[in-house]
């Protein structure tokens, strides 16, 4: 690490840490904050339900732990402060720090190409460096959605070979690297690649000897195998349609991205870390909260594993997690010294949401309302901003409905709030949906980069004009076919080992369906030639057109080797 950023580092800790700022925390404590936390879980407080572990810390002594709801439902086991579940997106911060224990040990630089260290990417026309992987901003594919493209099953057992397969026959990325900031995974399980080889050891091996056993996480550990047993485990639930819940648990058997248990005890222990330096010293715990910056400087509010977004005017460090049935929170306010740590074991339970207000009761008094106030529209105003946006920049597609006296996301309950000019906030959040006269939309989320969308006026394709896009179309980046039919007056598609998708029409070449927005393509003489897969973290994704149109019942699907 060079010196000058050692030195400001240092500089940077000294100033956020200092014990003195803690003082007037204690003053301003609830008395009754104990019981303030224990009604925002209340609802989870069952024994037929899933729930939560929740820990609160101050200056590093353990202020507040406690469970709610069930932690094993089959076998009557309830949540306590010593529950382990999976932390999910959690872990990333884990995996950043080992990369930064062996950059400070000169072992590798954050310039270094990827390529250095896995050979098997293929040479992309940009260098994607280990700073590209850990500030998102490398343009890489999602993982998760390239091998549910090339047939990989929700429970399927995916392993770090079968992402290695996938992310080496691509061909195409998101964005030119350092240009934009787009969330994914597919990052840190390279990471967690890059630490086993540089160091010899398994990311577990490497954490457990470097960070866990140090600071006294004795409950805390990379899992490499999804069959093992571990005592204390909270299963993750989801609800089940009808009533009642579902096992929702991951079966990945790689790490970097997720994959790391805990308990809420153990990471107030990280989160003090995060202050104290115990383990890499003040330096490398200022150089994980600094944030990476784009190839023209503009901050991407994200470090190390951690997003460095503020909360109601103060500066905090956080990050969530949702993987299968889990969902979990960490927040750390370093100039108070307080810790939130909230972990989930039902789908439906909002994590983040509970934290902050965990936050919001013992942080308060220092607090400020940041919200933009909602400002009143008709109805008829609102309602003339549902339909349909596609974005050039990304190729998606996100669809409003004007419901129950409010504008939606098709499929999210989140109410839009007015808030003047033009703009909407989802709910409580400061994400900020912009509509611009007369058919543009932006979206500007926690990520600075700005997503620009179009409202679609294409008309849609006549019944008869769907046969034009029917037939077979080969992927040769994830080795996977894709058969395209007319069903129930609806396109759909299907390939190797996967359910069948209807695809909704948006108009013209444009649909939207389970998988994301799929874009036809044409040809100079107007024919079809091809599709297009993309979402959120995945563009693009390009499947040609072969010749003559296939039935799908002469599509059968062939197993998919792992």
């Amino acid at each position: 690490m060079p010196r000058k950023l050692l030195v400001s580092s240092f500089l940077f800790v000294a100033l956020t840490c200092a014990p003195a700022l803690a003082a007037p925390v204690a003053a301003t404590l609830p008395r009754d904050r104990h019981k303030q936390v224990d009604v925002l879980f209340s609802q989870w407080n069952s024994k037929t339900l899933p729930g939560c572990a929740v820990g609160i810390s101050r200056d590093g002594v353990l202020d507040y732990a406690r469970g709610y709801g069930m932690a094993d439902l089959e076998h009557d086991v309830p949540v306590t402060p010593r529950s382990v579940f999976s932390i999910a997106s959690i872990s990333k911060q884990f995996t950043a720090f080992s990369i930064g224990l062996l950059t400070q040990e000169g072992k590798l630089s954050l310039d270094d190409d990827i390529r250095k260290y896995v050979p098997e990417l293929p040479a992309y026309e940009k260098t994607i460096t280990l700073a590209h992987l850990m500030h998102h901003t490398n343009g890489l594919r999602e993982q998760g959605q390239l091998l549910n493209l090339a047939g990989w099953r929700g429970d399927d057992v995916s392993t770090e070979a079968d992402v290695l397969w996938a992310l080496s026959r691509q061909r195409g990325v998101n964005f030119e690297p350092g240009t934009e900031v787009l969330y994914g995974n597919a990052a840190y399980t390279l990471l967690a690649v890059v630490v086993r080889r540089v160091s010899g050891q398994s990311l577990r091996a490497f954490t457990d000897e470097r960070i866990f056993k140090p600071l006294g996480m004795a409950d805390t550990h990379f899992r490499e195998d999804h069959t093992e047993l571990f005592s204390r485990r909270a299963w993750g639930y989801t609800s089940r349609e009808g009533g009642g819940w579902r096992l929702s648990v991951s079966n990945s058997d790689h790490s970097g991205a997720s994959n790391l248990f805990s308990t809420i005890g153990d990471l107030l222990k990280w989160e003090q870390n995060l202050l104290d330096g115990r383990v890499g010293g003040q330096a490398l715990v200022a150089w994980a909260r600094t944030s990476g910056r784009l190839n023209d400087g503009t901050a991407t509010g994200y470090g190390g594993g951690l997003r460095l977004a503020g909360y109601r005017g103060l500066d905090m460090v956080s990050h969530d997690g949702m993987d299968g049935g889990y969902r979990t929170e960490s927040l750390l306010f370093p100039a108070q010294r307080v810790a939130v740590v909230t972990l989930c074991n039902g789908g439906n339970i909002e994590a983040g949401e509970l934290a902050r207000k965990v936050a919001d009761v013992y942080l308060g008094a220092h607090m400020k309302d940041e919200v933009p106030p909602a400002v009143k529209l008709a109805d008829a105003q609102v309602s003339a901003l549902a339909g349909d946006y596609w974005s050039p920049q990304t190729d998606e597609v996100v669809r409003l409905e004007f419901k129950d006296g409010a504008l939606r996301q098709v499929g999210v309950p989140t109410a839009f709030v007015p808030i003047g000019n033009g703009a909407f906030r989802p709910g409580e959040s400061m994400h900020v949906w912009r509509f611009s006269s007369p058919r543009g939309l932006s979206i500007q989320d926690f990520w600075p980069t700005t997503r620009n969308f179009i409202r679609l006026t294409e008309p849609m394709p006549s019944a008869s004009a769907l046969a034009a896009f029917v037939g077979q179309y080969r992927s040769d980046e994830l080795d996977t076919s894709y058969t395209v039919r007319v069903a129930d007056g609806k396109l759909a598609v299907r390939w190797p080992r996967r359910d069948e998708v209807v695809l909704d029409a948006v108009g013209g070449d444009h649909f939207v369906g389970s998988l994301g927005a799929v874009t036809f393509t044409r040809a100079t003489s107007g024919g079809i030639n091809g599709l297009m897969i993309s979402n959120r973290r995945l563009r693009r994704l390009r499947a040609e057109r072969l010749g003559g149109e296939v039935s799908i019942d002469r599509a059968i699907p062939a197993p998919l080797s792992q």
